[in-house]
């Protein structure tokens, strides 16, 4: 992969960790410093990407095997590779994602069962093994993330918007292997990925994601 001007940040943690409100946080306080900012999401991101992510989080698909789910995920991120994120990143933009390879490690290859390596040689020939310059994993408590993400998309159902319960439906034996495979992830590549305990209110959250980003990321130019 050829050197990249920009910074390519991910978010990742369970669903109801917090990381939709704090991905907007760190991108007014970035845009306050005058950057560039582009926000985007997995799956998604693309208009085939959103067209994968109907498919893949619509509770009717809860019948798909393991490996149907790993392979959109990669068909999604592939795209939203080439199409937003490269280009962003040739640009000197920076590119606040919510979720990326470490969410499909996390849910398909510990979640599913499918083990890292798939999912780690997928994204060496799909991906050109690309990896962000900072991952900010949003650490909190299993129950309390879950219901919160449960009762969202309810919500979010009930009031007309498209259902994305499908993960939501799994069981705790399930999350429990995915927020052990994102806490692996952390102990293999402390350099990259960043612990953010986010047991407090979001602004307390805030803080620390922009005093780490600060800390681990040269400070970026003014125009």
């Amino acid at each position: 992969m050829s050197i990249l001007r920009g910074k390519f940040i991910t978010f990742e943690g369970l669903d109801g960790s917090g990381k939709s409100t704090q991905i907007e946080m760190l991108a007014n306080a970035l845009r306050a410093d005058h950057v560039r900012v582009h926000l985007t999401r997995e799956p998604g991101g693309t208009e085939l990407g959103e067209s994968i992510r109907k498919l893949l989080l619509n509770s009717a698909t809860s019948n798909w095997s393991a490996n149907t789910e790993l392979a959109l995920m990669f068909a999604a991120r592939t795209q939203h590779l080439r199409e937003l994120i490269l280009p962003a990143l040739a640009a000197g933009h920076y590119v606040l994602c919510d979720r990326f390879t470490d969410s499909t490690e996390a849910y398909q290859g510990g979640g599913r069962q499918l083990g890292r390596e798939p999912v780690a040689a997928l994204h060496k020939v799909l991906c050109d093994n690309l990896q962000p310059d900072l991952t900010l994993l949003l650490d909190c408590d299993l129950s309390a993330s879950l219901n919160r993400a449960r009762h969202r998309n309810l919500v979010t159902s009930a009031a007309g918007h498209p259902d994305e319960n499908r993960f939501e439906q799994e069981n705790w034996e399930f999350f429990s292997r995915v927020y052990d495979a994102f806490h692996a992830i952390a102990r293999r590549e402390p350099q990259r990925v960043a612990l953010i305990d986010a047991r407090g209110t979001a602004e307390e959250t805030h803080r620390k994601i922009l005093a780490t980003v600060r800390e681990r990321l040269p400070a970026p130019k003014s125009p």
